[in-house]
């Protein structure tokens, strides 16, 4: 099996400095802005990933990340927190949803 042109261009200063803003922004909005500092920081992470040649982008949005998250929130305090064994999944196939590989 030959091996693909996968590779990741980011650097760590960057990935810091993204992560610091996305904590601050998180504990300053008391959580409220968590889907904003996790889009952010994913975005920045698919924008320096390439795999098989082919440069990833991430196209979800905070506002949609926010919906998602109010009715997990819901649903696990509905279930007295079960449903929370399965949040992670939940946002993982979000993220998956959202990357795609970008046009040439």
């Amino acid at each position: 099996m030959e091996q693909g042109n996968s590779y990741f261009d980011g650097g760590l200063l960057q990935k810091i400095g993204w992560t610091i803003l996305g904590f601050l922004v998180t504990v300053i909005t008391l959580g409220i802005c968590y889907p904003w500092a996790f889009c952010m920081i994913y975005r920045w992470e698919a924008k320096h990933t390439v795999i098989e040649g082919k440069r990833l982008v991430f196209d979800g949005t905070a506002i949609q990340l926010f919906g998602n998250w109010i009715k997990w929130f819901l649903l696990t305090v509905i279930t007295i927190g079960i449903y929370g064994l399965w949040v992670p999944i939940k946002l993982k196939k979000w993220k998956v949803k959202h990357t795609l590989f970008a046009k040439d």
